[in-house]
Parts: structure tokens; C-alpha cells; sequence
């Protein structure tokens, strides 16, 4: 059996939610078996996970996780594992995923890799293939113990309708206290997660100072698309560290990036050189970034960026 965690924030499942079970629907096809996912909380339309080839639907129904703790959640989710047989336990890889992988992975006395890109194969033994050496190479993993705990890269594959909704069976479980307290939490709203973003407008220190990000926001809205900047911008306090994207920040995988201002150093192409397309916007034709970009205007960003929103404005309004 696979396992799939399906994370629902405030009670809502986003995108990498339905990755996360096509990913173990797909998953439990080659091994012959069955996908059966996890909710944890009061969650709105469990059964709706179904149609991305959930077989069943288990929901943890206690009042005490409503803010997670990896500890309580991991005795929780490796005692579920263990009830249902599972071989195979499928998270997505965003802070959640990680926090669990490697706890998860020995309790259950598990191989585990992590941000996994492809379905696994089982010929010859289970193998799955991620990206290293900052995504320059792809390794194909083996994993030889009885229990695997994967973490799935956001957009690594689309989420695919393969069913309909099924039945929720809930059931209590209590684990250990966790000793972690939450003292504050401060949530971004409104916007879609960059991990789980498709369209990313991107910015760095050639925007010269936080009063001229307008230019970037007013690009990204037309668009829809959710803004990020390179790690100089976070660390001087321009734009918050959420929107930090690097090999120290976080790794996305858009089908569109736009990098205005960013000059395209190695830890900065760590995290986002996995995206589809590429368009990067400098003054410096010497910039490394270009090598990396499937389209370079190399031209003053603040004569590019507003000339590119009102072309989307005009199309949009010419198509709508």
C-alpha cells in the first residue's frame, strides 16, 4: 500500500495536495497496490481526493494538532503507516515534508529519499531519480528497505483526475506531546506559495531600492503570477524572506520565471534553474544569468518591465 499525506492548511488543500496523491496513485500502479491518503484536522471535502486516485481517505480527527508539530505528527503518521501496512509513504516536499521525512524514515526503519522528480520504477528494484549538484545532474536512487519514505518536488508532475470523490473514514489518534510552542504565527494570504507557483516574476538589487518594486508587482499581477527577489534584496530588508528563492532559499519550479535585475549567481540558479522557461531582464550583458536563460533582453529592466505589462494588458484586453 502507498500513503500519501495530504497536507491541507487552515482546512484547505492546495495544489501539491493533489501532486502529492496523483504522484501515489501513479506510485501504487507499478507496485500493483493500492494509494490511500491522509488528512490530519477538519478538512473541507476530503473525499474530493479521490478523483486524483485516492482509493480511501483517512482523517485524523483531533483538536490538538491544529498546529503541527513534526514530533506528534510523525508518532501519529508512523503509527497509521504501520496499522495499514504501508510500503511506500509519499509527502510533498515543502517545510512540512521535510520536517517529517527524516523522522518519519526511522521510525519506520526506512530508506528515504528526498524531493523525488519522477514515478518509481520497480524493475530490477525500487529506484527514483532527483536532481543534484544544484540541478545539474540527475541521480537515480535505489532504495533496498522494506519501507520507502519519498518527498515529492512541487511541480514535478500536474495533477491528473483519474476517479471520483470517496469515502472519508475517521480515526482517532494521540500521540506525544509536542515541546514545541507556537507563540506566533504570521501567515501570507492572498497569494500562491512559491513552491506551487507556475508563474514566478522575479527581481534582485538592480531594482535599486524597495520604493521601485511597484514596477514588479503591478507585472506580477497582470500576469498572476507570485513575486520572489534574489537573497541580497531579502537579507537588506526590501522584500520579506518568504520570497526568497536560491539554493538558501526556496527551490521552485515554475513553468515561467522572470528575472529582472538579478545578475544570476550559482546559489541563485540552484533554486530556480529547474524552471521551464526562463526570460531574463539585465543592463549587463555579461551576466551569468543569460547562459542559463532560454530568452535574455539585455536592456534597462525599467524601460522593459512596464513596456512588457502593458503589452500582457493589451492582449488580455483584446482576448477577454
Amino acid at each position: 500500500m502507498v500513503l500519501v499525506y495530504a497536507e491541507s492548511p487552515k482546512g484547505k488543500f492546495k495544489k501539491a495536495a493533489f501532486e502529492a496523491v496523483t504522484y501515489g496513485h501513479k506510485t501504487a500502479q507499478v507496485m500493483g497496490t493500492q494509494c490511500v491518503a491522509l488528512t490530519v484536522g477538519a478538512v473541507e471535502d476530503a473525499g474530493q481526493l479521490g478523483k486524483y486516485g485516492a482509493a480511501q481517505v483517512l482523517n485524523v480527527s483531533n483538536d490538538s494538532l491544529s498546529n503541527f508539530d513534526s514530533q506528534t505528527y510523525t508518532a501519529i503518521m508512523a503509527g497509521i503507516a504501520q496499522q495499514v501496512g504501508a510500503k511506500v509513504v509519499v509527502l510533498s516536499h515543502s517545510s512540512t515534508g521535510k520536517s517529517l521525512l527524516g523522522r518519519l524514515a526511522a521510525r519506520l526503519d526506512a530508506g528515504s529519499v528526498s524531493s523525488v522528480k519522477t514515478v518509481p520504477t520497480v524493475e530490477g528494484g525500487f529506484k527514483v531519480k532527483r536532481n543534484v549538484f544544484s540541478g545539474k545532474a540527475i541521480a537515480e536512487y535505489e532504495v533496498t528497505s522494506d519501507v520507502k519514505v519519498l518527498s515529492l518536488m512541487g511541480n514535478a508532475l500536474p495533477p491528473e483526475e483519474v476517479g471520483g470523490p470517496v469515502d472519508v473514514q475517521t480515526i482517532d489518534a494521540e500521540g506525544p506531546a509536542g515541546r514545541v510552542k507556537v507563540l506566533e504565527q504570521k501567515v501570507v494570504d492572498g497569494t500562491v506559495p512559491l513552491p506551487e507557483a507556475e508563474l514566478v516574476v522575479s527581481a534582485g538589487r538592480g531594482m535599486k531600492g524597495p520604493e521601485n518594486w511597484g514596477i514588479i508587482e503591478e507585472l506580477a499581477t497582470e500576469l498572476g503570477a507570485t513575486t520572489a527577489c534574489s537573497r541580497p534584496v531579502a537579507d537588506t530588508g526590501w522584500r520579506p524572506h518568504h520570497e526568497h528563492v536560491g539554493q538558501t532559499g526556496v527551490a521552485i519550479r515554475p513553468n515561467l520565471y522572470i528575472a529582472a535585475g538579478i545578475s544570476g549567481a550559482i546559489q541563485h540558479l540552484a533554486g530556480v534553474n529547474n524552471s521551464k522557461v526562463i526570460v531574463v531582464i539585465n543592463k549587463d550583458p555579461e551576466a551569468p544569468f543569460f547562459k542559463a536563460a532560454d530568452y535574455g533582453v539585455c536592456a534597462d529592466l525599467f524601460d522593459v518591465v512596464p513596456k512588457l505589462t502593458e503589452a500582457f494588458k493589451k492582449y488580455k484586453a483584446a482576448n477577454s
